[in-house]
């Protein structure tokens, strides 16, 4: 038998750090706005408002230099932890609508329809646009949607239509659709594999088209096979019902390149409180924490430990303060420090019986998170002891 035909949706929330921030603070909306970190040291763009990004602001760009671009744009620190709660209370809907969803990422997924055409009135492009419509309205965010044969072709259908578009590439038409678009559109072809096959004269999907897989893989190697493949229309259709977030990372580069430690373990302990604040908000204890150490000289190191489930941060700080400590010699200026958490256990899964003052400790720090909740993440802090 031959395999059934793909419908395959590919939701990409539109600058969704900025709009979960205007939610919150509808003063924002129609103005250049970026999340990111301070200008007043090497901190970049998490995310960037269309607005922001006609004077040339990116994600990932240096915030001093976004601001030089664009002087009047709004600056707001990030907030991971709501962003995970508001993604999670996405993918939460979508499974309630569709039987097969996968998170790609914070602001991205795929939605499997194979086989629901019957039960969709033979309509799935008017069905992903109230999948788009019902973003818009319960959860008041901006999203782009696409709907193709392959998770791959609906990945850059997507992005043709962003923001807040929509796509349907018909079945059969995959390389007309792709034919006159540029070849950076394609997923992995980055700058450098663009800038390659650009100067040999492939500037569009159509000029790819017209080669033989031969000569893609003597271009690119073994990449290009599967290059050969996307560009006639072919791609990934596996959708994964399982989404397994691998590591919470946060990070801080120094506006100065810094030999301070006591300034150092300010730094860490704000980052440990961080990650500690959105693992609790998940509901995961940690057995691995890892110190990330970058020199001025950009040389970088890392450092783990596995230790009991936590999610405790003067826990979790004491052991990547005693990695810092062992790693550092104090001598050598420090660009960045990073912290990371990883190897999660589910605490709602955990059957140990907690000792009265665990279950006091639990308590209490679920009392933070309900006051962070309410007040913001300055409003309370954990000892460090």
């Amino acid at each position: 038998m031959s395999s059934p035909v793909r419908h395959i949706a590919h939701i990409d929330l539109d600058c969704f750090f900025v709009s979960v921030e205007r939610i919150e603070n509808p003063s924002l909306v129609g103005k250049p706005v970026a999340v990111g970190g301070s200008p007043r040291g090497r901190g970049v763009i998490a995310s960037a408002s269309y607005e922001a990004r006609t004077f040339g602001v990116r994600s990932a760009m240096p915030t001093a230099r976004a601001l030089r671009l664009c002087p009047h744009l709004i600056l707001v620190h990030a907030r991971h932890g709501r962003y995970g709660e508001v993604s999670d209370a996405l993918y939460q809907r979508m499974c309630d609508l569709v039987p097969v969803v996968e998170r790609a990422s914070i602001d991205e997924m795929y939605l499997d329809l194979t086989g629901c055409e019957r039960l969709l009135g033979n309509d799935l492009g008017g069905f992903i646009g109230r999948l788009q419509k019902l973003v818009r309205e319960e959860f008041r965010l901006p999203c782009s949607i696409a709907l193709a044969s392959s998770k791959t072709l609906a990945k850059i259908a997507v992005g043709t239509v962003k923001p807040n578009g929509m796509c349907v590439v018909p079945h059969g038409s995959e390389e007309l659709f792709l034919a006159p678009l540029p070849i950076g559109v394609i997923p992995g072809v980055g700058n450098k594999t663009e800038q390659f096959l650009t100067t040999r004269g492939f500037k569009t999907v159509a000029d790819l088209q017209a080669i033989s897989v031969e000569k893609m893989v003597t271009l690119l190697g073994t990449n290009g096979t599967w290059l050969h493949r996307v560009v006639h229309g072919e791609g990934s259709s596996d959708v994964s019902t399982e989404w397994i977030r691998k590591s919470i990372s946060r990070e801080e580069t120094f506006s100065e390149d810094c030999t301070d430690t006591p300034e150092m373990e300010k730094v860490l302990y704000r980052l440990v409180e961080d990650v500690c604040s959105t693992l609790r908000g998940k509901h995961w204890k940690t057995r691995t924490v890892a110190l990330k150490l970058r020199y001025a000289d950009f040389k970088t190191i890392t450092r783990a430990r596995t230790m009991e489930p936590t999610d405790d941060d003067p826990v979790v700080f004491r052991a990547i303060r005693n990695l810092f400590r062992t790693a550092y010699s104090g001598k050598k200026p420090i660009r960045l420090l990073g912290v990371h958490l990883g190897n999660f256990d589910d605490s709602t899964q955990l059957t140990l019986p907690l000792l009265p003052r665990e279950e006091r400790r639990e308590q209490a720090l679920k009392a933070v998170e309900e006051i962070r909740a309410k007040f913001g993440d300055a409003s309370i802090h954990v000892g460090k002891e």
